[in-house]
């Protein structure tokens, strides 16, 4: 199934360690996940397990990272719709580790989809700063988006443009970038077959160009003594230790930092590439045969200083006043006892709140401008999916909570109503105590506002 091509080169470039590397491919990958602490706290390892007891060791280069038994299916039971974790490729938590994301901070996810790795950024945040996730592909994009709505994240901008259009905007805005870039896969052939079938030489010197391209764009978006990750999933020297170096060489206000070297993690080779960058070796490998993870690669940029003056400062958006959506006032006094805060933006009868500073959006295209708060109706006000999973039970007034292992629980996913005795209105549905949905009560009956297109 091997490209012959593919494994002529890596034949070469590794040597006596070559048929390790093949006879990794006769076992099968390692299963994943990583815990969410935005919707389940920033709990202990033992608590964890207790909720999820199909959990084994930890990922270690990955805080909330765990592998889990290959029998189990995670992503069919209630608390994956709830957002309680995100089942990601254990190597794939590197980068956004090495990024070391804090509260407070301007951080640009730029080739974000599907969100993983913003997902985990957005949870070393703490839900303090401004996360900007990025995806080119439009249908890309939109998963992204999902993705970040069942996180329950609250301060991120999802926008689907090029990287030079952002380049343009945001100079010199950000703390710390994470350029995932596109590549040739091959770190992904054991997990996908279709990586092989689509794998060539052409390709993987496209793949080169267009990641020199958007590490320019990322250049200037970067504060001086801002920290850029960039990382891939493939093997080939050109588009890891090659990017990297041709970078360097372009832009004399970075340097490269040595990461957190786990167990397994190898260095990067110079001697795989022609001019290779000083410090290329603390660069970082990730191979399959060495560490329990598929193939990646990732790099530490440091920009020690700013080689231009930046332009003037970003504007940010003013929002729109709570006066001007009577309807959302009177929703918030009535179902919420959290005090929401940022800036209101309505976009037609659309409501979000954004971060506090969030930059002008105008000509962008924006698909989530933080938190989508919901629907503002004639006379009413109709909350969205992706509020009802930013918030906890304690944070609203009325709540029912269903058993992650019952019946009503599926039935809810499915969209049917349930029976349920209160107060009539909206209701928070969680599960084991974690928001689901929404549901409305009248007359005994529970109402299911669960989204139409997620429910089966």
């Amino acid at each position: 199934m091997l490209p012959q091509e593919f494994l002529n080169r890596m034949k070469i470039l590794l040597g006596t360690e070559y048929a390790d590397f093949l006879a990794g491919y006769e076992n099968s990958h390692r299963f994943s996940l990583r815990w969410n602490p935005l919707k389940g706290g920033e709990v202990p390892q033992e608590q964890i397990k207790k909720r999820l007891p199909y959990l084994q060791e930890a990922v270690p280069w990955a805080k909330y990272g765990y592998y889990y038994e290959e029998n189990v299916r995670p992503g069919k039971h209630p608390f994956h719709e709830a957002g309680l974790y995100y089942i990601q490729e254990a190597s794939a938590m590197a980068p956004a580790a090495f990024l070391n994301a804090g509260p407070g901070e301007r951080i640009l996810d730029l080739c974000a989809a599907p969100g993983g790795k913003s997902t985990q950024i957005a949870a070393d945040m703490r839900g303090q700063g401004l996360l900007v996730c990025n995806e080119i592909h439009p249908a890309r994009a939109r998963i992204l988006s999902e993705n970040i709505e069942r996180m329950g994240i609250c301060n991120a901008l999802v926008l689907n443009e090029a990287p030079d259009t952002l380049a343009e905007r945001f100079e010199q805005y950000f703390d710390r970038i994470l350029v995932d870039a596109p590549c040739s896969g091959e770190g992904m052939f054991r997990k996908k077959e279709e990586a092989c079938r689509e794998w060539s030489m052409q390709n993987v010197e496209l793949c080169a160009k267009r990641q020199d391209e958007i590490l320019d764009a990322a250049a200037g978006m970067l504060k001086a003594g801002g920290r850029l990750v960039y990382s891939t999933c493939t093997f080939a020297p050109e588009e890891n230790e090659g990017s990297v170096s041709r970078f360097l060489a372009r832009h004399s206000e970075f340097s490269i930092a040595p990461p957190a070297f786990a167990d397994g993690f190898t260095g990067g080779r110079g001697d795989w590439v022609e001019n290779p960058a000083p410090g290329i070796e603390n660069t970082v490998r990730l191979f399959p045969h060495k560490v329990e993870g598929e193939g990646h690669y990732a790099a530490v940029l440091i920009k020690e200083r700013e080689n231009k003056e930046a332009n003037r400062p970003c504007k940010t958006e003013a929002g729109t006043r709570e006066k001007e959506c009577g309807e959302f006032a009177g929703f918030l006094r009535q179902y919420i006892r959290k005090e929401l805060t940022g800036v209101l933006l309505k976009f037609g009868d659309q409501l979000y709140l954004a971060p506090e500073g969030t930059p002008s959006l105008h000509k962008l295209k924006v698909l989530r401008a933080g938190l989508h708060l919901g629907t503002l109706k004639k006379n009413r006000f109709e909350p969205s999916h992706a509020l009802a999973l930013a918030l906890s039970d304690s944070d609203v007034k009325y709540a029912k909570n269903l058993d992650s292992h019952g019946q009503e629980a599926q039935a809810y996913l499915r969209g049917e109503t349930l029976q349920a005795e209160g107060e009539k209105g909206w209701y928070l549905i969680t599960v084991d105590g974690i928001s689901l949905g929404w549901g409305k009560l009248t007359g005994g009956v529970m109402k299911n506002h669960y989204p139409k297109g997620l429910r089966g």
